[in-house]
């Protein structure tokens, strides 16, 4: 074993408080692996299970974190060939064999592991995860410091986002069936939704974003938003009509609109839903426990569809990668590094929205705020 214990931090309890906590190693099963953490990002995913009544699958107490990068410490027998390798752990890790994986739709396997749900998760120095479906990162440094790619800036670190943020954007964005030309609408410039737009621009698409925070409106332009709309000063009619006008201008169609929520408000999804139109595709990819009253028979009146989407499928991780390494999509501006001693502070400060952008923890004793 490479490690004699596991320290990280522990939810005792649904809206209990974090706490440092060490867990006894264990000898690793056949197709598990030891990933060493050197990044994990706080989601929207973690403060619901925090302080929204969101329940773990496995029950508290339980380290939370699912957006992972890493190495590979150690292995069971099946995945020797990681060891030492630079990875990035899928937020959804399927089991590869039941009916929905053999069907290709791996996200809604009934045996699947999200790491600080299914299992404890990377708010940790180590987690111990099914060693299957893991995208290796090249050329990945020792310490995780070194820079990577053709990013400026960019190194292992801040490849945490991709395990959720990323790559769950890329997937909603391929199963929308966006193409050049098209109108995309990203409900929610916020984790998920910052990436949303940059993919949808990278497809060609026109791209317009509502959100009600000034600071992401105020940088929506440098992530391929064309048009940007305070969600908080205009009412759905006046935001359909703003948007319509830019389509016009854009040259995009007037139809088949590609609306992705991202928000995961009921403003959010409302926002969204009102802004259907012939042919429209709505993408629900953020999550609230509270409800939302919309006229569902509008998806009839319009012919339109509403799809959800619940993480990555694996496979599409190594394209997700191969786009940030270029520097195609940027995560570095959009990413903050704190040391992991800093956890309670950065869940608060998601928590009260003053961060103004996604943390990442790292364990190994960093003193920066990068």
């Amino acid at each position: 074993m490479s490690s004699q214990i596991i320290t990280g931090w522990e939810m005792s309890e649904p809206g209990g408080p974090l706490a440092r906590t060490v867990r006894p190693m264990r000898v690793l099963e056949a197709e598990e692996v030891l990933v060493r953490v050197a990044g994990c990002g706080v989601c929207h995913t973690d403060l619901g299970f925090l302080y929204e009544g969101v329940r773990t699958r496995f029950p508290a107490p339980l380290i939370l974190g699912h957006e992972i990068v890493g190495w590979v410490a150690d292995s069971g027998s099946a995945h020797r060939d990681l060891v030492g390798r630079a990875v990035v752990v899928p937020a959804v890790i399927p089991c590869g064999q039941c009916v929905a994986c053999r069907a290709g739709r791996p996200t809604i396997c009934r045996r699947q592991v999200m790491p600080g749900n299914d299992c404890d998760g990377g708010f940790a120095t180590h987690v111990i995860l099914p060693g299957r479906s893991l995208c290796v990162v090249p050329g990945a440094s020792e310490d995780g410091r070194a820079s990577l790619g053709r990013a400026p800036g960019l190194t292992l670190r801040h490849l945490a986002v991709v395990a959720d943020a990323v790559s769950t954007a890329y997937q909603s964005v391929e199963r929308s069936g966006l193409a050049s030309g098209d109108l995309a609408i990203v409900v929610g410039l916020g984790g998920v939704g910052t990436y949303a737009a940059q993919f949808a621009s990278l497809k060609g698409a026109a791209v317009a974003g509502v959100d009600v925070d000034p600071r992401r409106l105020q940088g929506a332009s440098k992530i391929g938003v064309g048009l940007a709309l305070d969600g908080r000063e205009l009412p759905p009619r006046e935001a359909r009509a703003r948007i319509l006008e830019f389509a016009r201008a854009q040259g995009a169609p007037e139809i088949g609109w590609k609306i992705f929520e991202c928000s995961g408000t009921p403003g959010g999804q409302k926002a969204a839903f009102s802004l259907l139109v012939p042919g429209a595709t709505l993408l629900v990819v953020g999550f609230t426990l509270q409800p939302v009253e919309i006229p569902l028979s509008h998806l009839m009146a319009f012919d339109a569809r509403a799809i959800g989407n619940w993480g990555c499928a694996p496979e599409l991780y190594p394209k997700v990668l191969e786009h940030v390494l270029d520097g195609s999509v940027d995560v570095v501006s959009h990413t903050e590094l704190r040391p992991m001693s800093r956890l309670r502070e950065a869940v608060e400060d998601v928590h009260t929205h003053r961060a103004a952008r996604r943390i990442v923890l790292t364990p190994n004793g960093d003193k920066e705020v990068v």
